[in-house]
């Protein structure tokens, strides 16, 4: 490619578009000096593969830089009062190695309960993904993955235990701190001193009140670690226990009902000791009858008080057990103790999900219009 001087600035997109290593003059452009310029290839021409800027490094696990900064250094001065500025500046240093090394272990501890969630998360999708397609009931490798799930969420309140241990361990340098900046306030009033000691009391109060700051930041930063990982951890435990009861019935539920039902902060209605008295009156949510053995009611039952709680995040429910009144007194009694048991099964699948027992009342009764028992459950 060959451009005028004049054009110089066209030249340089020119050459960084056709890639060119050298600049020369013809026939039709020549310079007036009719001298060539060689410009050398740039380093990127001559690799074969493509060069790329190295992308941002990745950023640590957690946010703020909570490392101390070090300790303003000083001169003995040969009086009381120097001899005591030193002694505090040795203080502050090691109460600051503390805290460098407890940001250390925090940020170790936080790469921990990230590898933690991660490999959490892959089992129970695994888990999710078979019985989404379809499984056995009571899969045993689906089993032994949900159990290796749960140790996964052990290992995460381990984690919880190590970040409270680290809370205590910060607390007690923030007292060690609080007593140093006491004591460098009163050196102020120590008498023999010269004017270096004060500029060197000065230098050592701001380093101190630095230190203050930086230990009241790597608390909090702890305290909202462990209330976030506590609220993480509490209610994966109950949706594991609601995947449990469905790789137990190879069917595919969701997320536990617990964690539905406390969406809004509104106060769960007081149950009462037995059904209201229009229950008659009332259509039921579902309606459950066993006439036959090994009813599969957990999958429907499931979607409609998951529904249910969607709509009326603060709802109560009405399970009863409806046994038919037909027959001798002696069937009549046979048939309200089955749908009792039965509705105790339900009530335990209920739980089992994630609903809180408080939010159900259980009663029993029995009527002419049912043929076999049943079990009813109105909300409320």
């Amino acid at each position: 490619m060959c451009i005028r001087r004049s054009h110089f600035s066209v030249a340089i997109a020119a050459l960084l578009l056709a890639g060119c290593s050298w600049l020369s003059n013809t026939a039709d452009s020549e310079d007036k000096s009719g001298t060539v310029i060689p410009i050398p290839p740039a380093s990127s021409e001559s690799n074969p593969q493509p060069t790329l800027n190295p992308g941002p490094a990745a950023a640590p696990v957690g946010t703020g830089n909570l490392a101390a900064t070090p300790v303003t250094p000083g001169s003995p001065t040969s009086t009381y009062v120097g001899a005591k500025v030193q002694a505090l500046r040795s203080d502050l240093q090691r109460l600051q190695n503390n805290i460098n090394r407890h940001n250390a272990d925090l940020q170790q501890i936080r790469q921990g309960m990230a590898q933690d969630a991660a490999t959490y998360y892959s089992l129970v999708g695994t888990i999710n993904s078979r019985l989404q397609v379809g499984t056995t009931p009571g899969n045993p490798e689906l089993m032994a993955q949900w159990n290796q799930a749960q140790a996964g969420l052990d290992r995460m309140t381990d984690d919880i235990a190590k970040l409270n241990s680290l809370s205590n361990q910060a607390a007690a340098d923030s007292s060690l701190a609080a007593y140093i900046l006491e004591s460098v306030k009163a050196a102020y009033g120590l008498q023999g001193a010269v004017d270096e000691d004060h500029r060197q009391l000065r230098a050592l109060e701001s380093d101190v009140n630095r230190t203050v700051v930086l230990i009241d930041r790597l608390l909090n930063a702890i305290s909202d670690d462990i209330s976030r990982q506590s609220n993480y951890v509490s209610n994966e435990r109950s949706n594991l226990v609601t995947l449990s009861l469905a790789v137990k019935n190879g069917e595919l539920y969701g997320q536990s009902l617990a964690n539905r039902a406390f969406v809004t902060a509104a106060p769960a209605p007081r149950p009462s000791a037995r059904p209201s008295a229009s229950i008659g009156d009332r259509r039921p949510l579902v309606v459950i009858r066993f006439d036959r053995p090994n009813v599969p009611y957990e999958e429907a039952l499931y979607t409609a008080v998951r529904r249910a709680l969607e709509r009326r995040p603060d709802a109560a429910f009405d399970l009863v057990a409806v046994a038919p009144n037909a027959g001798n007194p002696a069937q009549v009694a046979l048939h309200s103790d089955a749908s009792k048991r039965n509705a105790e099964n339900v009530l335990r699948s209920l739980t089992s999900m994630g609903l809180p027992p408080e939010r159900v009342s259980l009663s029993a009764t029995t009527s002419a219009s049912v043929q076999s028992d049943e079990v009813q459950l109105y909300v409320r």
